[in-house]
């Protein structure tokens, strides 16, 4: 992380109308002013912000790297000056077929600094999205610092953390769309993630009703030593904290727990 540079993230813990693109980025967009506002200039929304799921009309709702919902962002993070860190419902074509993909985007100031796909879908995502085949952070070349960006179910696998967090990462970013009731099972997962890695988590979930479950939001930013932050309620909301350059490395250094790993044993 650069040593000069310290980060105010923020999290817009929003309810997303299921297929309602203009409606959702539209909110997406006033909630992400206040952010601005409040001087955060690193935000993340939720898991697929722009459509929700939106399995019944996938097709219509569902964009390639040059659509509607990434070029909003583009031209809003390049006039802000700022990160957005969010995922689409993605349709790529590959040897002339068409898969779907959960694709989490990185932008900085307007230009897309890395892209992942969700590689573990989860339950009923399984019958349309293909899974993406490859972990690895994203560096924000501006700033100097690198996200390690996972996606919702994912946050229970310490596996994927883990590998983001050896290759790098300053910070770790689970974007989700966590449903009720298992709210203390996404509190627990998300602090320990941090804890386990000992880098600042920010986990936004989001809120409301879609047509198979119910959200409790509950976005957190916890920092390296596992103290909770800032923490949301059940309501749509924004959530932001500052981040502190040295404190992860301070922390290693006292509990050197990746110069203690054993990898040969496991």
């Amino acid at each position: 992380m650069n040593s000069v540079y310290n980060p105010k993230v923020a999290c817009i813990q929003m309810d997303i109308d299921n297929c309602d693109k203009k409606v959702n980025i539209a909110k997406a967009m006033d909630m992400a002013k206040e952010a601005l506002e409040r001087g955060a200039d690193i935000l993340v929304f939720p898991e697929v912000f722009s459509t929700g799921f939106c399995y019944e009309n996938m097709e219509g709702a569902a964009e390639e790297e040059t659509g509607e919902t990434i070029k909003n962002m583009c031209v809003f993070s390049e006039e802000e000056k700022c990160v957005l860190i969010f995922s689409i419902l993605e349709k790529k074509f590959t040897d002339g077929e068409l898969e779907y993909y959960n694709l989490g985007v990185c932008i900085e100031d307007g230009e897309i600094m890395g892209t992942y796909r969700k590689t573990h879908p989860f339950n009923k995502e399984k019958n349309y999205f293909s899974a993406g085949d490859g972990i690895h952070p994203i560096e924000l070349k501006k700033r100097g610092l690198t996200i390690g960006l996972q996606i919702c179910y994912e946050v229970r696998f310490p596996e994927v953390s883990r590998k983001l967090a050896l290759e790098g990462s300053d910070i770790l970013v689970t974007i989700a769309e966590f449903p009720a009731p298992r709210s203390n099972i996404w509190r627990a997962l998300a602090i320990a993630r941090a804890i386990e890695n000992q880098m600042p988590h920010v986990a936004c979930n989001r809120v409301g009703i879609s047509p198979d479950s119910s959200y409790f939001g509950g976005s957190l930013i916890v920092d390296p030593l596992g103290e909770v932050k800032e923490e949301a309620s059940d309501e749509e909301t924004v959530i932001s904290c500052s981040l502190e350059p040295y404190f992860t490395s301070e922390i290693r250094k006292k509990i050197p727990v990746f110069g203690d790993r054993r990898p040969e044993l496991y």
